[in-house]
């Protein structure tokens, strides 16, 4: 293969593997194959500069943390504090939308330990069933402002 069909085919085969778990993951680099180009030092500087706790390597697969850049789940930028289903450009459940919650350290804890059991219709079904990595992960929310 050339290059670009190479490039190409990687970038393909990267969105299908994370088309199986739901999202997309566009700050993470794939791991480039021996025809590929080697990453700029830009594109691996994230992984580096990046204060996201471990715990949140999950989230990142559907949750941007940029402002206004929705993806499978909407951005986290700026959701400590904010109402529940109110994150412009995504297209939430109706159950969530009017639910109430305003996003707290005790509303994302509930909701992390089990996102279908606090508000049934929801689209995110993942939970974090780890009080340290939820602890770590609404610490690290908190930061998104």
């Amino acid at each position: 293969m050339t290059k670009p069909a190479t490039i190409f085919a990687l970038s393909l085969a990267s969105a299908l593997a994370l088309g199986g778990c739901g999202g997309s993951a566009p700050d993470q680099a794939a791991t480039p194959s021996p025809q590929a180009q080697a990453p700029t030092p830009a594109a691996s500087s994230p992984a580096v500069t990046d204060p996201a706790p471990i715990a949140f390597a999950s989230c990142r697969s559907c949750h941007s943390t940029e402002p206004g850049r929705n993806g499978i789940g909407p951005t986290l930028h700026g959701i400590v504090g904010s109402k529940a289903g109110e994150v412009e450009g995504y297209a939430f459940s109706p159950a969530l939308k009017e639910s109430g919650i305003v996003w707290d350290r005790k509303s994302l804890d509930t909701w992390l330990q089990g996102p279908i059991r606090m508000v049934p219709g929801t689209k995110m079904v993942l939970p974090v069933p780890d009080p340290e990595k939820r602890k770590a992960i609404i610490d690290y929310l908190e930061t998104l402002k």
